[in-house]
């Protein structure tokens, strides 16, 4: 016989694999009942069921899908906006933008008349706005980004925000805790002791060291509720192209003035409201003066719909004339891919370009995939050549642009909170047009080729790469 006192690692073995079957059925069935796709949760229940030595520590980081306390302050703050536009605050929708009407009802959001845009081309010209911006600041600096680096521009950022808190303007910082993970406490404390109001951002307020999804990956910038930033830039070296081997680094920001900085104001007083339980100043934007229509939306995981998704549907389906969509990763889900090909099927000119490098490999090979599939429904699919592209564009016909946060993936659809401005300007349109010929003009086009010359295992492992879009 015997004892349990006895028993030896060959005895233990048994016993340790029924319990690690055991929890896998469990964490399954958890899956089943909690993931937001049936894509998704096929996918976890599968492997967690037949292999749970390789699928059951990534899920206790990357399963869970459902948060409440941010849901439920979230909605809150929609319904109080709502109600607002009910009390006679709407403004009907310009005949310009009826086009995008689903999209502004799915965000609660206005398009502001009277807005003055710059398109901002990569990291120098992006951060010598923002720089000049910040040092021009009197009263009230808000600032959001998913990744700030301790280096030579995370320092640069640094020294600058020191200098205007030194002068009397209040700054509020946000960034989040896993896409800044590498930033050292000293940065944070040299912040604060300075009298910056810095602090990372968590879907819950409680430490959970299991909890990698539901990412804040929003940029923002609001100087004095007069000037604001978004786009695709964080602050870091890499995004001035100083990092090989991805090195150039192209991306792209853009500038707004007028009354829709108050909606980025917004989006960042949510934020700000669930880290901190406080509010951050709301102050008036400055008058309108441009002749741009502006949108902002901004998207998350806390949204009764998938309203990232849906964001890329209506503005693929608005098309009629053009869509050239620029995106460092191509792993789209079923309603923006079925969106392009009718907008192919329409007559519409669409391009996609994407990087030729990857950050991401996994990412890589299934949108190398996805790019296969692509190209078969008349898509044209590009490759930018001279570094890694990471800017997020959207061009529409003649009249509208959008600059965002957002990815064409699974992560930016569904489980980050993002942020992008729909501007609907034929002056704006220009300036990305040109900006994106230029683009084009430095890409390859690409064919169903690159799939089929691929290795046998390359191609394998695109297939295997794929089964993960659900958490890519």
């Amino acid at each position: 016989m015997v004892y349990p006192h006895s028993m030896t690692l060959p005895h233990l073995l048994p016993l340790l694999a029924f319990l690690l079957h055991l929890a896998g059925i469990l964490a399954a069935m958890h899956a089943l009942m909690n993931t937001r796709t049936p894509q998704g949760a096929f996918a976890w229940a599968l492997g967690l069921s037949l292999l749970p030595y390789v699928t059951l520590v990534p899920y206790l980081y990357l399963g869970r899908s459902h948060f409440q306390g941010y849901v439920t302050l979230h909605r809150a703050h929609r319904k109080r906006l709502s109600q607002a536009s009910e009390r006679g605050e709407h403004v009907s929708i310009p005949e310009s933008c009826v086009r995008y009407s689903e999209m502004a009802q799915m965000v609660h959001g206005t398009f502001h008349s009277g807005q003055q845009l710059k398109l901002l081309i990569d990291g120098d010209m992006a951060f010598e706005a923002m720089f000049q911006a910040i040092a021009h600041a009197e009263r009230c600096i808000l600032m959001q980004f998913f990744i700030f680096h301790d280096d030579a521009l995370g320092q640069r950022m640094q020294r600058a925000l020191l200098e205007r808190a030194a002068a009397g303007v209040r700054i509020f910082v946000l960034f989040d805790g896993i896409g800044s993970h590498a930033l050292p406490g000293r940065y944070v404390e040299t912040l604060q002791q300075g009298g910056v109001a810095i602090y990372p951002f968590a879907t819950r307020r409680r430490p959970n060291r299991f909890q990698l999804n539901f990412r804040n990956h929003r940029k923002i910038l609001v100087i004095d509720g007069c000037v604001g930033f978004l786009g695709g830039l964080n602050v870091g070296d890499e995004y001035l192209g100083l990092k090989p081997p991805l090195a150039p680094w192209r991306d792209t920001h853009m500038q707004l003035a007028g009354p829709a900085v108050t909606d980025l104001q917004r989006s960042f007083a949510v934020d700000w409201h669930w880290v901190t339980g406080e509010l951050p100043p709301m102050l008036p934007p400055a008058p309108a003066q441009g002749e741009a229509l502006t949108l902002i939306a901004a998207t998350g995981p806390a949204d009764p719909q998938e309203t990232c998704s849906l964001f890329f549907t209506v503005a693929i389906n608005a098309a009629r004339k053009r869509l050239w969509l620029t995106t460092p990763y191509f792993v789209p889900d079923q309603a923006v891919l079925s969106a392009l090909r009718l907008a192919v099927m329409r007559g519409v000119d669409v391009r996609v370009m994407l990087p030729s490098r990857p950050d991401h490999f996994t990412v890589f090979l299934a949108s190398t995939l996805h790019v296969h599939d692509a190209l078969g429904a008349g898509i044209r699919i590009y490759r930018y050549q001279p570094g890694f592209m990471h800017q997020k564009v959207i061009l529409i016909d003649d009249d509208t642009a959008c600059v965002s946060s957002m990815n064409l993936d699974n992560r930016s659809f569904r489980l980050n909170f993002e942020i992008g401005a729909l501007n609907v300007d034929q002056a704006f349109a220009a300036d990305v047009e040109r900006m994106l010929v230029e683009d084009f003009g430095n890409a390859v086009e690409i064919t169903r080729e690159e799939y089929r010359r691929s290795p046998y295992l390359r191609r394998l492992a695109m297939h295997v790469a794929r089964l993960f879009d659900p958490v890519l």
